[in-house]
Formats: structure tokens, C-alpha cells, sequence
């Protein structure tokens, strides 16, 4: 281990991440009532430029007046190259109460980003008096942000999460391809050219590097990593497999852009009973161990060591999140 010890991250869930768009203040307490873990009132890409006044005004009165029970609220407000992303800011630390959690940014492409909305809630905060500090999450959805993420990570105390946003990503990238997550069908490779046969295509995963890269820089600073939407909404199974993968790659959540989403994302990202309880038979092995004198274990017929039971601490604390206990 590193002099440099890895420190925990926020001990909140975050399975679920389902977004309402403030132009749709209809939609707030509908949100409030889901089971999503953290509700984002969006004033970015879902808000026409011409109703974003209106929808920042309807947020700000959602905030204190919708009960969103034990939820973590977050805004995302708009891009720093914007006309609207100061005003947002100020607006929202001044005026919607202390029952705002979190304010988003999206496509930060280096640390000064986090460092300028950061000074602007500190100036704010410290102007009205706030007693409750507002947390900052940001979204890696540019060619910029990728390169830049380990320096984005670590940018702020305040920074409590980092989100992968597919669709700006793949923009910002040159690629050639329209849809939200997901596969694509140009992405793959044939099998070698002496195969017997017909050669098959086999798909790839386009997203599994910039999202590879954005759960070690969250894991060295403490931060969540978050994996960010999938467009097609009526494509329950393509959702839960992206979803699957990113939990295996260590992303403790998933965004949701229609409330259909939101129960496949708690599920996959809620360690099963199985799981759990292997985890906990590791942990209990390990400790027999070192009452033995011994640092490691057969379990089932395998191996176990130090290292398994890190990775067992992982999932146990992971559902103790989940479910509220103390870690």
C-alpha cells in the first residue's frame, strides 16, 4: 500500500441518479416519491435557452417547498461557457434554502472549472450565512475532461462525485455515432482471417476506457463514480447490461433519464444476498486466520488472503450504505 492511503468515499447511496427537467416542474414531486437514491433537477441540456430563467425559478422553489424525504437533491446547472451557469449558481445557493445537497457542473474539462464554481458558492455561502455546505458533483463528458480527469478529481474539497456523460463525450470525441451508451454497432472486431468459416463480428465496449480512468482518479481522491445515462429507455436489457458493467468496473451508480430505469439501477448496483454473504463468510475466514497466526485461508476450496478480504470490506461496506448502518 501506498504511503498515500486511498480515503473512503461519501458513505451515501447512490445506485440511482434520476433526472427531472426543470422546465417540467410537474414532474418534481413524482421524482421525489421514486425510489432513485439522488434527484437531479436539471437546468442544462433537457431546458430550452429560452426557458432556463423559468426553470431555475421553479427549482429554486421546489427545493424547500417538495418534501424529498432522506433523497440527496442536486441541480445541475449550466456549462461555464454559458451566458446562464453564474446566475444559476448564485441564485440557487442564495435563495433555495439549505435542503439543496449538491450542485452538478457539467462538462468540467480541467480543475480550474471546479476551482471557479467553487469560489462563487464560497462567496455566496459566506455572504447569506449558510450553514450547510454545498456539495459540488461534475460530469467527464468532454475530450478535455477525459485527459484531465486525475486533476479534476482533486481539484476541490467540496468535489464529492464524478459522473461519465456518454453523449457529450462522444461528441467532443469526432465519433460517429448518434445514439446514448450503449453498443455500437460499428465497434468491434472480426475474427482473424484464417478462421474457419464465416468470420464473426464481435462488439466491443467503447465506453470502457474513459470510464476505466474516471473510477481510478474517484477512487485515489474519495469521490463516487457514477456512469451516466442510456438513451433508449425502452431498452430495459441493454440498460441492465451497461448498468451491470459499470458496477463491475467499480461505479457505484447509474443515472436514470425515465423513472423505468430507476428499479434496474438499484438492483444491479445493490450487492446480491449471495454476494453479500461470501463477502462476509471471506471476512469471517480471514479473522479465524489471524486468531491462528495465519494470513490466509482456504474458503471452498480456494484461496483466500489479505487481498480477498479488501475485496470482501468493499462490498460489505458497500451494503451497509445501502442500508443506512454505520461504517
Amino acid at each position: 500500500m501506498s504511503f498515500l492511503v486511498q480515503p473512503p468515499s461519501p458513505a451515501r447511496p447512490n445506485r440511482c441518479q434520476l433526472f427531472a427537467p426543470g422546465s417540467r416542474p410537474e414532474l418534481f414531486a413524482k421524482a421525489a416519491l421514486s425510489a432513485a437514491d439522488v434527484i437531479t433537477l436539471d437546468l442544462e441540456d433537457s431546458v430550452a435557452p429560452n426557458d432556463k430563467p423559468a426553470a431555475r425559478e421553479a427549482i429554486i422553489r421546489a427545493v424547500s417547498e417538495i418534501d424529498w424525504g432522506s433523497k440527496t437533491l442536486s441541480v445541475r446547472i449550466n456549462g461555464l461557457d454559458t451566458p446562464f451557469w453564474h446566475r444559476d449558481a448564485v441564485e440557487l445557493i442564495a435563495r433555495a434554502g439549505d435542503r439543496l445537497d449538491m450542485i452538478m457542473l457539467p462538462k468540467a474539462g480541467n480543475a480550474k472549472d471546479i476551482y471557479a464554481l467553487d469560489a462563487v458558492v464560497s462567496g455566496v455561502e459566506a455572504e447569506i450565512g449558510r450553514k450547510r455546505r454545498v456539495e459540488l458533483e461534475a460530469i467527464i463528458e468532454t475530450a478535455a475532461g477525459s485527459a484531465n480527469v486525475l486533476e479534476i478529481a482533486g481539484a476541490s474539497p467540496r468535489l464529492k462525485a464524478l459522473h461519465f456523460g456518454v453523449a457529450d463525450y462522444a461528441a467532443s470525441m469526432g465519433m460517429q455515432i448518434t445514439g446514448i451508451g450503449g453498443t455500437q454497432s460499428g465497434y468491434g472486431m472480426l475474427a482473424p482471417a484464417e478462421t474457419e468459416g464465416a468470420r464473426g463480428f464481435f462488439y466491443a465496449d467503447p465506453w470502457h476506457d474513459p470510464i476505466t480512468r474516471m473510477v481510478a482518479a474517484c477512487r485515489t481522491y474519495g469521490l463516487l463514480p457514477v456512469d451516466g445515462p442510456f438513451g433508449d429507455f425502452s431498452d430495459s436489457d441493454g440498460y441492465r447490461a451497461q448498468a451491470t458493467r459499470s458496477a463491475t468496473l467499480g461505479c457505484v451508480g447509474k443515472w436514470a433519464i425515465h423513472p423505468k430505469q430507476v428499479a434496474i439501477a438499484n438492483e444491479v448496483f445493490t450487492p446480491s444476498e449471495a454476494i453479500h454473504g461470501q463477502a462476509k463468510r471471506i471476512l469471517a475466514a480471514m479473522e479465524e486466520a489471524a486468531r491462528q497466526g495465519q494470513g490466509a485461508a482456504t474458503l471452498d476450496g480456494k484461496l483466500i488472503d489479505i487481498a480477498s478480504a479488501r475485496q470482501a470490506q468493499v462490498i460489505v461496506r458497500q451494503m451497509a450504505v445501502i442500508r443506512g448502518e454505520a461504517v
